[in-house]
C-alpha cells in the first residue's frame, strides 16, 4: 500500500483595498507567495539557496527550491525535485476586486510539506499586508477550510487537520468511462514534444511520473507498480469524446527576466476501457495536478462524470 498523504485546503482572502489581477492569476500568486515566504524565513538573505550552508534545513529551500538530496536514486541529473505543494489561484476571469469581495485560493500540501502548514498560512497573512497585483492591493486571510468544510484556521486559531491518504482513494469501483475537465492549461510532453492532443497513455505517463516523484521525495516511500505494464495497458484505453482546445497564456519570469509561454490544453476529454488499474491515480491527480507548471496551478482537472461503475 502506498503511504501517500496530502492535505487539500481552501483559503478565503478578503480585500481591504481594491485589488487588480490578470485574467489567469497563477503566476501573480505564485510569485508573491514565493518572494514573501523567502523574506519571512530566510536567515542569510544575501545568498543563493544553492550556496547556502543552511540549505538542507531551511523551510524555504525545501518548499520552493526543493533540492534533490545527495545520493538520491531518482532525478540525479536534475538540481530540483517537484515541490511539496500545489497552489491554485481564483480561476474566474474577473480582474478587479473591491474591499469585501472574497477571493478563494486552493492549496494542497503533500507529504512532509504538511508539516509546514503554519509557514504557509503566516506567509499569506504577510502577503496580504504587502499587497498583490497592480497597485499592491491588500487583503486579510479570513479563514481556511479542509476538504470536508471544517475550519482549519479561523479567528486566529489554527487546528491541525487529518491529512488524506492513498487508502482514502482505494476501494471504489472503477467506471468503464470517465470524463476529465481540465480547468487550467495542461502541458505534457511526449517524445520531447509538447502535446497538442491527448492520448490516455500520455496522460498516465505524466501522472505516474509525478505521483512517483512526489511519493519518493516527500512521502518517504516508492511507488511499487509495474510501470511498463501499466503504460501498455493504458494504450488500450480509448478516447471516446474530446473537446480539448489549446489555451495560450504568458507569464513573466523575474528570475529569467523574460516572458515565458505557458499555454496548454483546457476543456473536457472522455476515456473508455479498463480503467481499474488507473482509477486511484486519476482520483489523486485531481489534487496534485499533472504536467508542467503545477506549482502555478497548471494541469488541474476534475472528474466530472463516470459511467459503468
Amino acid at each position: 500500500m502506498l503511504d501517500f498523504s496530502f492535505l487539500p485546503l481552501k483559503l478565503v482572502l478578503i480585500p481591504t483595498t481594491p485589488i487588480k489581477l490578470p485574467p489567469y492569476k497563477g503566476s501573480t500568486f505564485r510569485g508573491a507567495f514565493g518572494s514573501t515566504f523567502r523574506q519571512v524565513v530566510c536567515v542569510l538573505r544575501g545568498k543563493e539557496c544553492s550556496d547556502c550552508i543552511l540549505r538542507e534545513k531551511c523551510a524555504y529551500s525545501y518548499v520552493f527550491e526543493t533540492p534533490v538530496p545527495s545520493g538520491a536514486s531518482k532525478m540525479r541529473k536534475y538540481p530540483y525535485a517537484p515541490h511539496p505543494f500545489v497552489l491554485v489561484p481564483p480561476l474566474e476571469d474577473r480582474m478587479e476586486y473591491e474591499p469585501g469581495d472574497p477571493l478563494y485560493v486552493s492549496l494542497t500540501l503533500i507529504g512532509r510539506g504538511i508539516e509546514y502548514l503554519p509557514y504557509f498560512l503566516y506567509t499569506f497573512q504577510e502577503m496580504g499586508k504587502r499587497g498583490i497585483g497592480k497597485g499592491r492591493g491588500k487583503f486579510q486571510l479570513q479563514g481556511v477550510r479542509d476538504s470536508t468544510g471544517e475550519a482549519v484556521y479561523e479567528g486566529g486559531t489554527l487546528r491541525l487537520p487529518q491529512p488524506l491518504s492513498w487508502r482514502d482513494l482505494e476501494g471504489e469501483m472503477a467506471p468503464d468511462e470517465v470524463t476529465l475537465r481540465f480547468l487550467t492549461p495542461l502541458r505534457v510532453k511526449y517524445r520531447e514534444r509538447l502535446c497538442s492532443d491527448l492520448e490516455f497513455h500520455v496522460l498516465m505517463r505524466a501522472l505516474l511520473r509525478r505521483i512517483s516523484l512526489l511519493s519518493f521525495f516527500h512521502c518517504g516511500c516508492e511507488l511499487q507498480v509495474n510501470f511498463r505494464r501499466l503504460i501498455e495497458e493504458a494504450g488500450a484505453v480509448a478516447v471516446k469524446d474530446n473537446t480539448l482546445r489549446w489555451h495560450d497564456w504568458m507569464r513573466y519570469s523575474y528570475r529569467q527576466r523574460a516572458k515565458l509561454k505557458m499555454g496548454g490544453l483546457i476543456g473536457e476529454i472522455t476515456f473508455g476501457g479498463d480503467l481499474e488499474p488507473f482509477w486511484p491515480f486519476l482520483q489523486l491527480g485531481q489534487w496534485v495536478h499533472v504536467g508542467k507548471g503545477t506549482s502555478f496551478g497548471l494541469g488541474r482537472y476534475e472528474i466530472v462524470s463516470r459511467s459503468g461503475a
